[in-house]
């Protein structure tokens, strides 16, 4: 059973549903914050304790104390599995224009990401997918998706609109 809400956010955050891990088979496979079967494989996650189980927020940026001291070593130099890059972006965005406007940008990229998982993964592109559709935008993901419809190399598109956005297309490590 789902616990929050919207399990594609993490309560720090962080873009659940751009996550290689929710995309992996087997038993790394992660539900999301709250998602279905969340507790067991992530029993300490502060953030679920504080914001979602102890106070009943979606989100970190929802709560009235944020930012916290738990943000600190999310935002920082590096990532892990999964970008930490689009923590505060996603944050303020929330903060600024509510959950429902960081909802519908991230449906735009999940819509990206999902067509480009189906029709132009070779086995080896779910994460390289995920990264773009977590810092690219979203209009240039849509404009991406168009071209590589025609017969474009994708991973061509989306390295040139990272050139032009000013990112890098990989985990800090």
């Amino acid at each position: 059973m789902t616990e929050k809400a919207h399990p594609t956010i993490g309560c720090c955050d962080i873009d659940c549903g751009l996550c290689p891990r929710l995309y992996t088979r087997g038993p790394s496979r992660c539900p999301g914050c709250g998602g279905e079967g969340f507790s067991e494989k992530h029993p300490a996650c502060g953030f679920h304790s504080c914001c979602f189980k102890k106070r009943g927020f979606e989100v970190c940026a929802q709560c009235p104390d944020y930012p916290c001291s738990r943000f600190g070593r999310e935002t920082g130099e590096r990532d892990s599995f999964v970008l930490h890059r689009r923590v505060r972006a996603n944050q303020a965005l929330i903060k600024e224009q509510g959950l429902t406007a960081f909802l519908t940008q991230q449906e735009r990229r999940m819509v990206f990401l999902q067509e480009a998982l189906a029709n132009f993964d070779d086995g080896r592109c779910t994460s390289y997918f995920c990264i773009a559709a977590a810092l690219l935008t979203p209009a240039s993901l849509e404009a991406a998706l168009q071209r590589a419809r025609a017969g474009k190399d994708i991973k061509v598109l989306l390295q040139e609109c990272a050139d032009k956005q000013g990112q890098e297309l990989k985990l800090r490590k």
